[in-house]
C-alpha cells in the first residue's frame, strides 16, 4: 500500500529543505524567536531576512502556528 500522501504546509517541506539547505526543524527554530508577530509579519522576515519566496515561507508559518508553537 503506498503512502499517504503529505498535503498542507508540510507537502512543502522537502523542497524548503532542498533549495535552502537548512532542515525544517531550523526553520521552526527562527520562527520560535518570532513570538508576538502576526502570521504576515513572520512571513516578511522570512522573505527579507532569510531570503525564502512567499510560498515557501508561508507555508512554514502555517505550519507553525497550526501546531501551537506561536
Amino acid at each position: 500500500m503506498p503512502a499517504e500522501k503529505v498535503k498542507g504546509p508540510a507537502s512543502y517541506f522537502p523542497s524548503i529543505e532542498k533549495t535552502y539547505g537548512q532542515p525544517i526543524g531550523h526553520w521552526l527554530a527562527v520562527l520560535d524567536g518570532m513570538k508576538g508577530k502576526k502570521h504576515m509579519e513572520m512571513v516578511s522576515v522570512l522573505k527579507s531576512e532569510h531570503g525564502l519566496g512567499h510560498g515557501h515561507a508561508n507555508a512554514l508559518v502555517a505550519y507553525h502556528l497550526a501546531k501551537g508553537d506561536a
